[in-house]
């Protein structure tokens, strides 16, 4: 295993690189929450083909260019990162009409990702922002913020399969690494899908309800 040193120097040297693209991935971050806040199709739609294009260079950028360096399975999660753009396309599609009002828990969460995850750069004793994790740039806060929008969505088993993988494997490597927030990542992941679960059982149990008082 590489040492966090190293993995930290990774994304530091990836940030210098694609500087000033962190400021493109903050305005369609604010896209993708304002889909969450403010229900529209075509909001929705363009959240998940940004949350697409964001998996699709974590892919290319990240795992294949960058990654791959120290870490040979790289190839492998920028396979399943490239899948998962493809199933938020799929998603963007098939998309019908918007919800009826906004999902408080999965708008904290990619709230979360996208405005309060760079900040566990500074909790580190060094590297500061030069290593901060960015949505839309860094594999870690893309996955949480789309986390939060497969929630609010209600999206269909098949999209949560991969985001909840990874966020068990990234979690396994910092804990690896003793990097002390490597509890983040599967955490939110549990408290997501829990919250998918109870929300998708919801109407079917007020359904059944409904039909043993009639």
């Amino acid at each position: 295993m590489f040492s966090s040193r190293s993995y930290y120097r990774l994304i530091e040297s990836y940030n210098t690189a694609i500087w000033p693209a962190h400021l493109l991935a903050l305005v369609v971050g604010v896209i993708v929450i304002g889909a969450i806040a403010r229900p529209r199709q075509h909001l929705q739609r363009s959240a998940a083909l940004v949350l697409a294009a964001a998996w699709g260079w974590a892919a290319w950028a990240y795992h294949l260019e960058r990654y791959a360096e120290i870490n040979t399975a790289a190839p492998y999660f920028a396979a399943a990162f490239a899948v998962q753009a493809l199933l938020l396309c799929w998603l963007a599609y098939r998309l019908g009409n918007a919800a009826p009002a906004p999902q408080r828990v999965g708008l904290g969460m990619t709230g979360l990702a996208i405005f309060a995850y760079p900040l566990l750069a500074l909790v580190r004793d060094s590297g500061g922002w030069r290593q901060a994790e960015v949505f839309g740039i860094a594999p870690d806060p893309t996955v949480v913020a789309t986390l939060g929008v497969l929630l609010a969505w209600r999206a269909p088993a098949i999209l949560w399969l991969i985001p909840v993988s990874w966020c068990l494997v990234s979690g396994a490597t910092l804990m690896e690494l003793k990097i002390g927030h490597a509890w983040l990542l599967p955490a939110l992941a549990f408290i997501s899908s829990l919250s998918w679960i109870i929300k998708r059982k919801t109407p079917r149990d007020l359904n059944s309800t409904a039909n043993l008082r009639s």
